[in-house]
């Protein structure tokens, strides 16, 4: 309706909407508001801290204390009359009387001597005596005629590096090339072709007034004998020739003599046993 109270047309009815449409538009609509909390941070109270700072200061405190108590003598805080009191005690040195003798007496070292090992050695086994004469019979020397004997049975200082201290037999020195002969009947047990230990040896078994025994021959010239394993040989076959392969200083014989087994000095074997 219109404001005289007439029908509105329909060009007033567009024109009314249209107002209303602009109005509503022209008309700011209303701010939304948004609350905000503000909360406090949570403080220690004051009684908390006083606390926390008496520990901390009774700490540091103690520390010094501390500190002072390890680093500076006692008697650093005693007044000199205290340091004078008659409750500290003076203990006296001790002394020593010497007579004037002993003062002036001065160490001789002229009656002084050292020996050595060798020496000891020396004067042990040195003095053997290694002579002996050669005779035929069942048992016999391993030259036909008497050779020097350069070493013997027992405790030695070792003559090279990789020999031992203990010679297990006995050296006889005819010279490089010397025939090598058997000590006595037997079988030949063991060979050897080598340029180490016992170098060129043969192992000769025996049984000599019915113990076993074995002859051992070392050190001789490379393929100078001709046994091999098996063989048999009467007393004074040959054996080989001297010389000085395997560990050795200078062309020798190294005799061993094994007696059911043990190692045995065969110089003092051959000199019981063997004719002379």
């Amino acid at each position: 309706m219109s404001d005289n109270g007439q029908p509105m047309t329909r060009r007033e009815l567009r024109e009314r909407d249209s107002r209303r449409t602009l109005t509503r538009a022209l008309t700011p609509s209303p701010t939304p508001t948004r609350t905000i909390v503000v909360r406090r941070p949570v403080t220690p109270s004051k009684r908390k801290r006083a606390a926390s700072s008496l520990l901390s200061f009774g700490a540091m405190t103690f520390a010094a204390a501390l500190l002072v108590g390890v680093s500076v003598p006692a008697n650093a805080f005693m007044s000199d009359a205290q340091l004078t009191d008659n409750d500290v005690t003076v203990l006296e040195s001790q002394s020593v009387a010497v007579s004037a003798e002993a003062a002036s007496a001065t160490t001789t070292r002229a009656g002084f001597t050292v020996t050595s090992y060798a020496e000891l050695l020396r004067a042990r086994y040195g003095n053997r005596s290694y002579s002996y004469s050669v005779g035929k019979g069942p048992v016999q020397w391993p030259f036909p005629y008497a050779v020097p004997i350069s070493d013997g049975f027992g405790e030695r200082v070792a003559p090279c590096r990789g020999c031992s201290s203990f010679h297990k037999g006995t050296d006889f020195t005819p010279g490089a090339g010397s025939a090598i002969y058997s000590i006595a009947a037997g079988t030949v047990s063991y060979t050897e072709v080598s340029d180490y230990g016992m170098g060129n040896n043969v192992i000769i078994d025996h049984v000599i007034n019915g113990v076993r025994i074995q002859s051992l021959y070392a050190h001789m010239q490379m393929n100078s004998s001709p046994l091999q394993v098996g063989d048999v040989v009467a007393v004074g076959d040959f054996v080989g020739l001297v010389g000085e392969t395997g560990t050795a200083i200078g062309a020798h014989l190294h005799l061993e003599i094994h007696q059911n087994g043990v190692q045995i000095d065969p110089y003092a074997w051959l000199k019981a046993n063997a004719a002379g």
